[in-house]
């Protein structure tokens, strides 16, 4: 690669040093200073400069997080008088999604500055972060971070002299992929069955305990504090007007250089693509995901699509959790929905019944596809089937098993109908060798 890079780091710039970890790591490499700016602000301020900002929610639909703070009911509004509630997300379960946990394992008092910061402006004496049981050694750093920003007086009572009062619990979840969902997140944070809530009212009138809550995602609120630190103009220096900043790009899959790269929002899959150092030696492109498995699926002719909110919706797609899964020429096309289509019945909460019911036959289906067994006319039973989950179920785990299915036979249904006609897998060595897409060696 020619040039000045692409790349902006700036929550990962310090991700090599082996410290950044702790307080004093941190505060070395400036940490703790946003908190400052804030603090001598007053809260409906420090509002609006996140507003002016355009910092876009970084956990999947890119809601602006400034508008989202300002929606909890002050003073004499209906239910100004309740407590309010900052709960941050980070239950990162999507499949190719893996850019919090690094986040959190390198850097963890960025989130824990961000959450003062936000917990100020919306007038909360209470946070959560609600992250995922199984990842053990972030969870400690969590807690750990937690506990010196208490000693250190960026916590608790009267924290810096300013008379704002924070307290700040890391609970761990259970493993449930639904609780990624925010109101099922509630759910389970009030000991409830992880199963999303019926809307409205949403959460900022009615959230955690009934009362006005905000949730956002780590990557959102550790994002907070470098606006602070360094300026509105700063942070929109980077990306667009409609999606300004930096953000993580997760690269997963068939690179030769996988990881997080943290970009401008606009950058494209082309300009990552040559950073990470290509598709791996000897293949192309066959296909990939914006956001995640459950965003509609890419080929190589979105290769130069802008990787922002407006540019992947108006491509067909969602740029979701910037999870760029990357799929070259000997993949089955059909046997990686299938995969994601067993993830996601499998996470089904079981709360309504075109998910409970719709995935599970979506994996029925998609099995006898897959092993030969199915004749052509279920691949209309498949569409079928996948149009009474999508846009019925309670929450948008339906619409994202769906999603990879109607993008997949738009982009590959010669793959599927070779399955149906052949006999099985034709990326399958035992299988039939009746279709063998270009690129693959077979013949």
């Amino acid at each position: 690669m020619t040039g000045p890079s692409p790349l902006t780091p700036v929550l990962s710039r310090h991700w090599d040093d082996p410290d950044l970890w702790t307080l004093d790591g941190y505060r070395r490499h400036g940490g703790y200073t946003g908190i400052k700016q804030a603090l001598a602000a007053e809260p409906d301020q420090v509002i609006d400069t996140v507003k002016a900002s355009g910092l876009r929610g970084r956990g999947g639909a890119g809601f602006p997080t400034g508008q989202k703070w300002s929606f909890i009911p002050q003073g004499d509004a209906p239910g100004g008088d309740k407590p309010h509630y900052l709960v941050v997300n980070a239950d990162e379960s999507e499949p190719g999604t893996c850019k919090d946990i690094p986040l959190l394992m390198a850097n963890p008092h960025a989130l824990v500055e961000g959450i003062v910061i936000a917990a100020y402006a919306i007038r909360a004496a209470r946070a959560f972060i609600y992250v995922r049981g199984e990842v053990v050694p972030v969870l400690r750093r969590l807690q750990h971070a937690v506990a010196e920003a208490y000693e250190a007086g960026y916590l608790g009572t009267d924290i810096l002299g300013t008379g704002f009062d924070l307290q700040l619990i890391v609970h761990a979840g259970a493993g449930a992929y639904i609780c990624g969902e925010e109101t099922a997140l509630l759910n389970s944070l009030e000991g409830r069955r992880g199963q999303p809530r019926l809307r409205p009212p949403f959460p900022a009138v009615a959230g955690l305990y009934a009362c006005p809550t905000v949730v956002n995602n780590a990557e959102s609120i550790a994002s907070v504090p470098y606006i602070f630190a360094n300026g509105v103009d700063w942070f929109r220096s980077m990306g667009t007007e409609k999606s300004p900043g930096f953000t993580l790009y997760s690269l997963s899959g068939h690179v030769r250089r996988p990881g997080q790269y943290e970009a401008p929002l606009g950058i494209t899959l082309r300009e990552l693509l040559d950073i990470a150092g290509g598709v791996r030696d000897g293949h192309e492109l066959k296909f990939w995901t914006p956001g995640g498995s459950s965003t509609p699926m890419f080929t190589a002719a979105e290769l130069d699509v802008p990787l922002h909110y407006e540019g992947v919706g108006e491509a067909g797609s969602m740029l979701g959790t910037k999870a760029l899964q990357i799929f070259d020429d000997t993949t089955c096309v059909v046997r990686a929905v299938l995969r994601w289509t067993e993830f996601y019945a499998h996470e089904s909460c079981g709360k309504c019944t075109p998910c409970r019911e719709g995935t599970y036959w979506l994996v029925q289906l998609l099995r006898s596809i897959e092993d030969g067994t199915a004749t052509e006319g279920e691949l209309d039973t498949l569409l079928d089937v996948t149009n009474t989950v999508i846009g019925k179920s309670f929450c948008a785990l339906g619409d994202g098993a769906a999603s990879p299915i109607l993008s997949s036979l738009k982009h590959f249904r010669d793959e599927y109908i070779a399955h149906v006609s052949g006999g099985g897998c034709p990326f399958n060595p035992a299988a039939s060798t009746a279709f063998a897409p270009a690129g693959t060696g077979r013949s």
